[in-house]
């Protein structure tokens, strides 16, 4: 018995197909693009750090435009080669003993001329012992007997110098060498017998020598005009903590906190203070200090739109490009007015017609994704709506010359605190990590006014930290050459 035929479908039931087999791919390619998404950040289109991208690290791409500068040192800025001195620390004279010419001596014959060759080098490092002795002597009169008076710091009968002592913290604070490969380094170098015990404990008393520093340094951020505030994530004890940093131009401070978000912040004590104007990132906890006035970092704005111009298919406009390519044009026409001498000087027409365009691409990007299909498209849309509700504090930097275009004088900040995760790992305990933050705002701070790293650690080691003179009462701060604790900083541990 022969089956009968399938009955051919209807077109009723062939577009009711059609509108489900569409359906279902606009979902798919919805998931697709939210897949793709999920592997396309990287440090060039998002808030990841360079560190993250691995093996895959993307090709470098520079916001600046091609032709504005040519590598290498620029025309007329000094070079840094070596050059002879004047006055060598020591001569060698090398005297021809033969002619060259017919083999004759010369000795007594005429000089006629010299060339000079120097050699910079270090001599042989060899550790110097000093002996204090402390003489006691007995009165004929009463009797009574009376000892020497030791030099400030000397404390112990045995016990490590302050250039000792700055040269460890400079290796392990400074240059992020781990404990032990600080030891090792002292060791191999100036054959001095450290432990890392010892290094710990040499750090732990360099940093209780910085509180007045870091008091005065909250003080001096939270009364400054502007500063720039960022945080980061940090391994302590095993677990994931956040440094934070607050700066200006001429103070550091760097904090830790088990917390991220205000607890920290109002732990380092800045924000809750701050009336000026903080440069940051979007991150919702800064917008809880409304006493400060805001400015956001447009170069976290630039990656966030690089991202979207990442997803949008290739051959499709995207608003993303309009956004990018208006706010580097501002960029631009700022930067040219600072350098004619002013925003007196900025071009007012010129940036109403980049601002207009700025809006307009923000304004076409939340209308394109007003539906909100999907994470990527909600992702985009809240973007987009930021950009049109915070115009002003992005464009802050075209209205207020203190107020920069991004927020790099705060991350510079934190890649040494990430730095020194990637070469020396966590830190185990949270002391030990309030303590290197410690130092290291000590040294940022050093850093912007020009003084030496190891000059700096050793005035901390002899118990006399170096502060900036910018006011009166912090001239009466520094002005004093008390010690400032009783324990010695370079007792050996």
């Amino acid at each position: 018995m022969s089956s009968s035929p399938a009955a051919k479908p209807s077109y009723d039931e062939l577009a009711a197909l059609v509108v489900r087999l569409s359906d279902a791919l606009d979902k798919a390619n919805g998931r697709i693009a939210e897949l793709e998404a999920r592997l396309g950040p990287n440090s060039d289109n998002s808030s990841k750090p360079p560190s993250s991208d691995g093996l895959a690290k993307p090709a470098p791409r520079s916001l600046r435009k091609g032709g504005q500068r040519k590598p290498g040192r620029p025309k007329g800025t000094p070079g840094a080669t070596l050059a002879q001195v004047e006055r060598p620390d020591k001569w060698e004279r090398h005297e021809p003993k033969q002619c060259r010419g017919c083999g004759d001596g010369l000795a007594g014959a005429p000089e006629v001329g010299m060339e000079k060759r120097q050699v910079f080098d270090i001599p042989p490092i060899k550790v110097q012992v000093t002996e204090h002795q402390l003489v006691e002597r007995r009165c004929c009169d009463c009797g009574v007997v009376t000892k020497g008076t030791a030099p400030a710091g000397v404390t112990a009968p045995v016990q490590y110098g302050s250039r000792i002592t700055a040269i460890i913290v400079y290796l392990y604070v400074g240059q992020f060498l781990s404990k032990d490969r600080t030891a090792q380094a002292l060791a191999d170098l100036f054959g001095v017998p450290v432990t890392g015990g010892t290094v710990l404990s040499m750090t732990a008393r360099a940093a209780t020598r910085l509180d007045g520093f870091l008091a005065r340094g909250v003080e001096q951020i939270a009364a400054a005009p502007v500063a720039h505030f960022d945080e980061t994530g940090f391994r302590v004890e095993g677990k994931l903590h956040w440094v934070h940093s607050a700066s200006t131009g001429t103070w550091s401070l760097i904090t830790v906190h088990r917390k991220r978000g205000t607890a920290a912040m109002d732990a380092a004590g800045v924000l809750p203070a701050f009336t000026g104007v903080a440069v940051h990132d979007a991150w919702a906890p800064y917008d809880t200090y409304t006493d400060a006035t805001h400015a956001l970092c447009n170069a976290h704005l630039l990656r966030e739109l690089q991202q979207v111009i990442d997803t949008t298919p290739e051959g499709e406009w995207c608003w993303a490009e309009q956004a990018t390519d208006a706010l580097l044009q501002m960029k631009v026409l700022v930067e040219a007015a600072i350098e004619a001498g002013g925003l007196k000087h900025l071009d007012q027409v010129a940036l109403a017609e980049q601002a207009r365009l700025w809006r307009s691409a923000a304004a076409i990007g939340r209308h394109d994704t007003r539906s909100r299909t999907g994470k990527l498209m909600k992702k985009h849309h809240a973007l987009a709506t930021r950009m049109l509700d915070r115009q002003d504090d992005y464009l802050r930097f075209t209205r207020d010359e203190l107020v920069s275009f991004d927020n790099n004088p705060a991350e510079r900040e934190i890649r040494m605190i990430k730095l020194r995760q990637k070469v020396s790992g966590c830190l185990r305990t949270l002391a030990g990590a309030e303590q290197f933050c410690a130092i290291r705002s000590y040294l940022a701070t050093a850093r912007k006014h020009g003084v030496n790293f190891f000059h700096a650690l050793t005035e901390l080691a002899e118990g006399y930290p170096w502060l900036p003179e910018a006011t009166p009462a912090l001239a009466l701060l520094s002005g004093t050459r008390e010690p400032a604790g009783n324990s010695p900083l370079a007792t050996a541990a």
